[in-house]
């Protein structure tokens, strides 16, 4: 069982309250805890972001920082793909990508990915950790609905090094209440959050025999 002080994340990355993300979180948080992990849920539309301008300040700053970081919340979100020993994050597609809202982070990681390339001892000390990804579509089905945002993600943890799992895909889910209306996937997620305290419990106790 993780002794942790310092929980999980499942994120919620849909601006749409109470809907399929919202749900697949939920649910991925509560398997999860059955399997012995400590975890919390974290809505990302109760953070504000303010998108990269793409001024490159952080390219010159000594210490590498963007200069919004102190204007939004951005910096709890940050901290959480820092800190979390194993994060899930579940979200939407919309046009064949990521919604605006997550887009927007995910663009100011630029500094994070700068500060890496630059040698920045804290991001390359950070331990291996797993992201669990749900992706929920609205259309039943066509090519490369989910690539772009899953290469998306990949390159974007990489830099905390974070690695993704095997993604949960989900085409066909469009109104609100469509994941909670179907036992069957509701029971996939919860068994994909049981499996993800797993892997997380058995990657802690291969780092402590090593």
């Amino acid at each position: 069982m993780n002794t942790s002080t310092i929980p999980a994340r499942a994120l919620s990355c849909s601006p749409r309250a109470n809907g399929n993300s919202d749900k697949l979180a939920a649910l991925f948080a509560r398997g999860f805890a059955e399997a012995g992990g400590n975890i919390e849920v974290t809505l990302m539309r109760q953070y504000e972001v303010r998108p990269c301008v793409s001024c490159y300040r952080c390219q010159h700053d000594p210490n590498g920082w963007c200069f919004l970081e102190g204007t939004d919340r951005s910096a709890p979100l940050f901290s959480m793909l820092h800190e979390a020993p194993a994060l899930f994050f579940a979200a939407p597609v919309f046009f064949y990508h990521l919604p605006a809202m997550f887009k927007a982070f995910i663009d100011r990681g630029q500094s994070y990915w700068l500060r890496r390339e630059a040698g920045d001892v804290r991001l390359l000390s950070l331990p291996r950790r797993t992201a669990w990804v749900a992706l929920v579509a609205g259309r039943k089905k066509g090519e490369h609905i989910f690539d772009g945002s899953l290469l998306t993600l990949r390159y974007f943890l990489a830099a905390f090094n974070i690695t993704l799992a095997e993604p949960l895909l989900l085409a066909g889910y469009d109104g609100p209440d469509d994941i909670a209306n179907d036992p069957t996937t509701c029971a996939r997620v919860l068994e994909y959050g049981g499996n993800a305290a797993r892997a997380m419990f058995d990657g802690q106790a291969m780092a402590v025999n090593q």
